[in-house]
């Protein structure tokens, strides 16, 4: 059975872009080990440059599970609902790599793990929404209709994104500006900083494209053998 299955789950693509993004997240660690300590954080900036990439790929997989939720919406095909709950699910865990992160940082820092700032309390807000994302999805036994109301949350949801990147924009508090100022297009990083800071962003793409791929894979096997079972 084992040996049945294995195959069909991690095919060649996926083996590929895992192997990938393995070896491009060690140069990355490499390169932020290398890299000199920040003026102000010393060497707890190493923490950033995970910390970055999985804030980034959090908002990236929200926005790709609203994407393939339209899809559905529009083509009413099952594998799209499939891979918009894929790519929340995995959002979701880099969300909370996100706000663990954080938290390291933030202890050395602040001199505590959390507090209600603006960025922190929109992060826990953002947060606490795909939970029940997935709270919803399992309270519906109906598939088309868990389907239906995924969608729209997932569409909802991407609403809380740009309230969360901006809020360090908009409200003045003790969380740091962007470490890459993608609005006014500028950084203060040494140039070794942001090379190591976007080896490891590409590397932790590589990751949730492979990891949607597998999920995605995973629950069409599951959509499979339940279709048996009812026949």
């Amino acid at each position: 059975m084992n040996h049945a299955v294995k195959p069909a789950l991690l095919d060649r693509a996926s083996t590929y872009l895992l192997a990938l993004a393995v070896v491009v997240f060690a140069v990355g660690q490499y390169l932020a080990f290398k890299a000199p300590p920040d003026a102000q954080q010393g060497y707890l900036v190493r923490i950033l440059y995970v910390h970055v990439g999985a804030a980034w790929v959090a908002y990236l997989a929200f926005f790709v599970a609203m994407l393939f939720a339209v899809l559905y919406l529009w083509k009413q095909h099952p594998a799209y609902d499939r891979l918009s709950s894929a790519s929340a699910e995995i959002g979701l865990v880099f969300m909370l790599l996100t706000l663990f992160g954080g938290m390291m940082w933030a202890r050395p820092t602040w001199g505590i793990f959390w507090t209600w700032e603006p960025r922190l309390t929109t992060s826990a807000i953002l947060t606490a929404f795909y939970v029940g994302y997935f709270l919803l999805r399992h309270a519906i036994e109906d598939p088309e209709f868990r389907a239906k109301a995924a969608a729209a949350a997932a569409i909802l949801g991407v609403v809380n994104i740009p309230i969360n990147y901006m809020s360090v924009y908009w409200w003045r508090s003790i969380h740091q500006t962007a470490t890459v100022d993608l609005i006014n297009r500028k950084t203060h990083m040494d140039p070794e900083m942001l090379v190591a800071m976007l080896v490891n962003l590409l590397a932790i793409n590589l990751f949730f494209v492979a990891f949607v791929r597998l999920k995605g894979r995973l629950a069409a096997l599951e959509a499979a053998r339940e279709e048996r079972y009812e026949q």
